[in-house]
């Protein structure tokens, strides 16, 4: 084992699992004031549920010995022989520990993210089951699929640093699904829903950037180069989002907003993650600048269609993620990592082809996935609290709390 990427891992799970508190700000401040502690309440209580989850059967069903390139098997259920040794497969020189929680991590915040589509309006029993239902029967087979020893996208040749497909596409096809099926706000197209503290916005959008240094740059596994590399190209890839974001914005509304700069920060975090172990600084201007403007017409989209996603996860993961994954098809290169492959500006146009059969595959699996699981949910508990209950606001009557007091 090495010390000094024992401490770097231990250290991005600590990032990585502060990023699930900033989505909670990020969300927060979006939703109306009566809704507050019911957004934070969503990303806080998932804490508890995947910790879990994860711990029981979800890291077994992700990183547990392969069957059929699927699924994990439960050799490892309730950590059974995980302990302080190094696995040869995940992080050979860190304890198998922190590659689990690690991951754990990662596991925690992807349900997180689907929140941001029906915000406002689910049960939060429906909320409980929804996200152990998802962790279980999409976010796991997802993980093995493409980073478990045996999984069918590895072995495709699938590129994925940190999470595009695994995380971010998984995460926005299902949140168009939920949005879909638990159907539209009240008022949603009649009532203009302003975010209540933007402040809090961007706050929790500094505290993702921030986290998301652990995210792709702890993904390297180790205190080496290609930790660095992926830092900086994160790092380059957010700050053009951004600018991105705002520079379309201005050019369509005729003014850059708080808000708009910082759903570009996030959309070109999202788009660098699963290229951020393949391609260098150059690269991560044009993955950031196209993020910016993908993600933000991606946003504009949904009021044409008609659909209420609350706060825009299909337009910043679905879009960005697939954006992403795609991009390392074009941009990723061998000099970067010399364990992944060159893309089609490097001369292999199959890797292209390659990613879009995973961003593909991964898209049905997610969406139809998630609409079995949550026909599953309302038919048990019911997805929607009542009209009443929506007017009143969750805080009050789901959690008999206020956030506020005047």
């Amino acid at each position: 084992m090495n010390a000094g990427d024992t401490v770097f891992v231990l250290i991005s799970a600590a990032l990585v699992m502060l990023m699930t508190p900033g989505l909670a700000l990020f969300y927060g401040g979006m939703v109306r004031s009566k809704n507050i502690l019911g957004t934070l309440m969503q990303s806080f209580v998932i804490l508890g549920i995947i910790t879990v989850e994860w711990v029981l059967w979800g890291y077994t069903m992700s990183f547990g010995p392969d069957h059929g390139g699927l699924i994990g098997g439960l050799n490892m259920f309730a950590l059974n022989g995980v302990g302080m040794a190094p696995s040869p497969d995940y992080g050979s020189t860190i304890p198998q520990l922190a590659f689990m929680i690690f991951q754990c991590m990662f596991a925690i915040i992807t349900p997180a993210l689907i929140a941001g589509a029906f915000a406002e309006r689910m049960k939060f029993s429906a909320f409980i089951l929804f996200t152990l239902l998802w962790a279980t029967f999409v976010y796991n087979p997802l993980c093995h699929w493409v980073w478990g020893v045996g999984g069918w996208m590895g072995k495709l040749g699938a590129l994925d640093f940190a999470g595009g497909t695994v995380v971010h596409i998984s995460s926005g096809i299902s949140a168009l699904a939920a949005a879909l099926l638990v159907g539209r706000r009240l008022g949603y197209g009649t009532t203009a829903f302003i975010p209540h503290n933007l402040p809090m916005t961007l706050t929790g959008a500094a505290l993702l950037w921030f986290g998301w240094f652990g995210f792709n740059a702890g993904s390297a596994l180790a205190a080496n180069g290609l930790a660095a590399s992926a830092f900086v190209v994160t790092h380059i890839a957010s700050a053009v989002g951004a600018l991105s974001w705002i520079i379309f914005e201005w050019i369509h509304r005729g003014k850059p907003t708080t808000l708009g700069v910082a759903s570009g920060a996030v959309a070109g975090l999202v788009a660098i993650t699963p290229a951020s172990g393949f391609v260098g600084p150059m690269s991560s201007i044009a993955i950031g600048f196209l993020a910016g403007a993908f993600c933000y017409g991606g946003v504009l989209l949904k009021t044409r269609l008609g659909y209420d996603d609350s706060l825009d996860v299909v337009g910043i993961h679905g879009v960005g993620g697939t954006w992403g994954a795609l991009a390392t098809g074009l941009f990723a290169s061998t000099e970067i990592n010399p364990a992944g492959a060159n893309g089609l500006f490097f001369g292999n146009p199959v890797q292209l082809w390659i990613q879009f059969v995973s961003v593909i595959a991964t898209m049905v699996f997610a969406f139809v996935m998630t609409l079995i699981i949550l026909k599953v949910v309302d038919k048990v508990v019911g997805l929607r609290i009542t009209e009443d209950e929506e007017r009143m606001g969750m805080d009050t009557s789901i959690h008999n709390e206020a956030g506020y007091t005047y």
